[in-house]
Protein backbone atom coordinates (compact mmCIF):
# COMPACT_ATOMS: atom_id res chain seq x y z
CA UNK A 1 0.00 0.00 0.00
CA UNK A 2 1.11 3.41 -0.80
CA UNK A 3 1.56 5.83 1.57
CA UNK A 4 0.76 9.68 0.54
CA UNK A 5 1.55 13.10 1.68
CA UNK A 6 -0.79 16.26 1.02
CA UNK A 7 0.89 19.24 1.83
CA UNK A 8 0.17 23.02 1.67
CA UNK A 9 0.72 26.34 3.25
CA UNK A 10 -2.49 27.75 5.43
CA UNK A 11 -5.53 28.17 3.38
CA UNK A 12 -4.34 26.59 0.07
CA UNK A 13 -7.08 24.19 0.12
CA UNK A 14 -5.72 20.94 1.38
CA UNK A 15 -9.02 20.00 3.53
CA UNK A 16 -10.43 20.28 0.18
CA UNK A 17 -8.46 18.21 -1.83
CA UNK A 18 -8.46 15.94 1.10
CA UNK A 19 -12.19 15.49 0.76
CA UNK A 20 -12.50 14.64 -2.90
CA UNK A 21 -10.01 11.84 -2.74
CA UNK A 22 -12.09 10.72 0.51
CA UNK A 23 -15.57 10.74 -1.90
CA UNK A 24 -13.30 8.43 -3.68
CA UNK A 25 -12.52 6.01 -1.27
CA UNK A 26 -9.87 6.94 0.21
CA UNK A 27 -9.08 7.03 3.88
CA UNK A 28 -7.45 10.26 4.77
CA UNK A 29 -5.56 11.13 8.39
CA UNK A 30 -6.26 14.68 9.10
CA UNK A 31 -2.92 15.38 11.35
CA UNK A 32 -4.18 19.00 12.98
CA UNK A 33 -7.43 17.03 13.94
CA UNK A 34 -5.38 14.37 15.29
CA UNK A 35 -2.85 15.77 16.93
CA UNK A 36 -5.45 18.06 19.15
CA UNK A 37 -7.29 14.47 20.14
CA UNK A 38 -3.97 13.82 20.96
CA UNK A 39 -3.17 16.72 22.81
CA UNK A 40 -6.37 15.65 25.44
CA UNK A 41 -6.44 11.63 25.03
CA UNK A 42 -2.40 11.37 25.45
CA UNK A 43 -1.94 11.61 29.26
CA UNK A 44 2.12 11.65 28.60
CA UNK A 45 1.74 14.30 26.06
CA UNK A 46 -0.93 16.21 28.09
CA UNK A 47 1.39 16.37 31.13
CA UNK A 48 4.36 17.43 29.16
CA UNK A 49 1.86 20.63 27.53
CA UNK A 50 0.20 21.51 31.57
CA UNK A 51 4.37 21.74 32.37
CA UNK A 52 5.36 23.82 29.45
CA UNK A 53 2.18 26.14 29.24
CA UNK A 54 0.37 25.77 32.43
CA UNK A 55 -3.34 24.10 33.04
CA UNK A 56 -4.93 26.89 32.02
CA UNK A 57 -4.70 25.75 28.71
CA UNK A 58 -7.23 23.26 29.71
CA UNK A 59 -10.73 23.28 30.96
CA UNK A 60 -12.42 20.28 32.18
CA UNK A 61 -9.78 17.87 30.54
CA UNK A 62 -10.01 19.86 27.19
CA UNK A 63 -7.85 21.63 25.54
CA UNK A 64 -8.52 25.38 24.83
CA UNK A 65 -7.69 25.52 21.48
CA UNK A 66 -7.26 29.25 21.07
CA UNK A 67 -5.78 30.17 23.96
CA UNK A 68 -2.84 27.46 23.20
CA UNK A 69 -2.83 29.36 19.56
CA UNK A 70 -2.72 33.49 21.19
CA UNK A 71 0.49 31.94 23.26
CA UNK A 72 2.45 30.15 20.84
CA UNK A 73 1.75 32.18 17.53
CA UNK A 74 3.29 35.26 18.68
CA UNK A 75 6.36 33.79 20.05
CA UNK A 76 8.44 31.20 17.76
CA UNK A 77 10.01 29.42 20.49
CA UNK A 78 6.39 28.61 22.41
CA UNK A 79 5.92 27.17 18.51
CA UNK A 80 8.93 25.39 18.44
CA UNK A 81 8.37 23.69 21.57
CA UNK A 82 4.80 22.74 21.35
CA UNK A 83 5.84 21.25 17.93
CA UNK A 84 8.82 19.19 19.31
CA UNK A 85 6.13 17.78 21.98
CA UNK A 86 3.28 17.21 19.36
CA UNK A 87 4.78 16.62 16.29
CA UNK A 88 6.60 13.49 17.25
CA UNK A 89 3.02 11.78 18.88
CA UNK A 90 1.41 12.55 15.78
CA UNK A 91 4.03 11.16 14.07
CA UNK A 92 3.55 7.48 15.45
CA UNK A 93 -0.31 7.91 15.43
CA UNK A 94 -0.34 8.56 11.92
CA UNK A 95 1.93 5.44 10.89
CA UNK A 96 -0.45 3.13 12.96
CA UNK A 97 -2.89 3.86 11.22
CA UNK A 98 -1.85 3.63 7.82
CA UNK A 99 -0.21 0.37 8.73
CA UNK A 100 -3.83 -0.58 9.51
CA UNK A 101 -4.98 0.76 6.33
CA UNK A 102 -6.55 -1.77 3.61
CA UNK A 103 -7.26 0.44 0.62
CA UNK A 104 -4.46 0.74 -2.00
CA UNK A 105 -3.30 4.02 -0.77
CA UNK A 106 -3.80 6.42 1.88
CA UNK A 107 -3.43 9.78 2.69
CA UNK A 108 -1.79 12.14 5.36
CA UNK A 109 -2.99 15.46 5.48
CA UNK A 110 -1.07 18.02 7.15
CA UNK A 111 0.75 21.48 6.88
CA UNK A 112 4.12 20.50 8.53
CA UNK A 113 5.07 17.13 6.52
CA UNK A 114 8.53 18.77 5.57
CA UNK A 115 8.87 20.68 8.64
CA UNK A 116 7.55 17.69 11.20
CA UNK A 117 10.04 15.38 9.70
CA UNK A 118 7.42 13.07 8.35
CA UNK A 119 8.19 13.08 4.77
CA UNK A 120 10.93 10.80 4.95
CA UNK A 121 8.45 7.75 5.64
CA UNK A 122 5.77 8.70 2.23
CA UNK A 123 5.79 7.29 -0.82
CA UNK A 124 4.62 10.45 -2.58
CA UNK A 125 3.88 14.10 -1.50
CA UNK A 126 1.37 15.93 -3.33
CA UNK A 127 1.32 19.98 -2.84
CA UNK A 128 -1.70 22.29 -2.74
CA UNK A 129 -0.97 25.24 -4.24
CA UNK A 130 -2.38 28.59 -4.26
CA UNK A 131 -2.08 32.46 -4.36
CA UNK A 132 -1.02 34.54 -1.21
CA UNK A 133 -3.95 36.83 -1.36
CA UNK A 134 -6.46 33.93 -1.72
CA UNK A 135 -5.40 31.75 0.93
CA UNK A 136 -4.71 34.79 3.65
CA UNK A 137 -8.65 36.22 2.20
CA UNK A 138 -9.72 32.23 2.82
CA UNK A 139 -8.15 31.70 6.51
CA UNK A 140 -9.30 35.01 7.59
CA UNK A 141 -12.69 34.27 6.68
CA UNK A 142 -12.60 30.65 7.92
CA UNK A 143 -10.79 31.66 11.52
CA UNK A 144 -12.26 35.15 11.54
CA UNK A 145 -9.09 36.67 12.17
CA UNK A 146 -7.64 39.82 10.94
CA UNK A 147 -4.77 39.82 8.04
CA UNK A 148 -1.81 40.81 10.15
CA UNK A 149 -3.10 37.73 12.16
CA UNK A 150 -2.93 35.59 8.83
CA UNK A 151 0.36 37.10 8.22
CA UNK A 152 1.99 36.39 10.90
CA UNK A 153 1.06 32.32 10.53
CA UNK A 154 2.31 32.34 7.12
CA UNK A 155 5.51 33.41 8.54
CA UNK A 156 5.74 30.89 10.83
CA UNK A 157 5.30 28.42 7.78
CA UNK A 158 7.89 26.69 5.25
CA UNK A 159 8.34 29.25 2.47
CA UNK A 160 5.04 27.71 -0.18
CA UNK A 161 7.45 28.14 -3.14
CA UNK A 162 10.40 25.93 -0.97
CA UNK A 163 7.11 23.83 0.00
CA UNK A 164 5.59 22.84 -3.46
CA UNK A 165 9.36 22.15 -5.00
CA UNK A 166 9.52 19.48 -2.25
CA UNK A 167 6.63 17.99 -3.99
CA UNK A 168 6.36 15.19 -6.40
CA UNK A 169 3.05 16.72 -7.48
CA UNK A 170 0.61 19.80 -7.22
CA UNK A 171 -2.70 20.72 -7.00
CA UNK A 172 -3.53 24.48 -8.20
CA UNK A 173 -6.20 25.56 -6.08
CA UNK A 174 -6.47 29.37 -7.59
CA UNK A 175 -10.34 28.82 -7.61
CA UNK A 176 -9.72 29.29 -11.69
CA UNK A 177 -7.91 25.41 -12.28
CA UNK A 178 -10.60 22.72 -11.54
CA UNK A 179 -9.96 20.71 -8.74
CA UNK A 180 -11.67 17.51 -9.59
CA UNK A 181 -9.82 16.62 -12.73
CA UNK A 182 -6.28 16.77 -11.41
CA UNK A 183 -7.17 14.93 -8.21
CA UNK A 184 -8.94 12.28 -10.17
CA UNK A 185 -5.24 12.10 -12.63
CA UNK A 186 -3.47 11.95 -9.45
CA UNK A 187 -6.10 8.79 -8.11
CA UNK A 188 -5.42 6.60 -11.02
CA UNK A 189 -1.72 7.62 -11.34
CA UNK A 190 -1.84 5.72 -7.70
CA UNK A 191 -3.78 2.92 -8.30
CA UNK A 192 -1.64 2.42 -11.26
CA UNK A 193 1.61 2.32 -9.44
CA UNK A 194 -0.06 -0.01 -7.15
CA UNK A 195 -1.18 -2.44 -10.01
CA UNK A 196 2.69 -2.21 -10.94
CA UNK A 197 4.38 -3.72 -7.42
Amino acid sequence: MLKIGLTGGIGSGKTTVAQIFEVLGIPVYYADKEAKRLMTSNHQLKLELIKNFGAEIYENGKLKSALLASIVFKDSQKLNLLNSLVHPATLLDAREWMEKQTTPYSIKEAALIFEAGASEKLDFIIGVSAPEHIRIKRVMERDGISKEEVEKRLSNQLDENEKIKRCHFVVVNDEKELLTPQILKLHQYFLDKVLEK
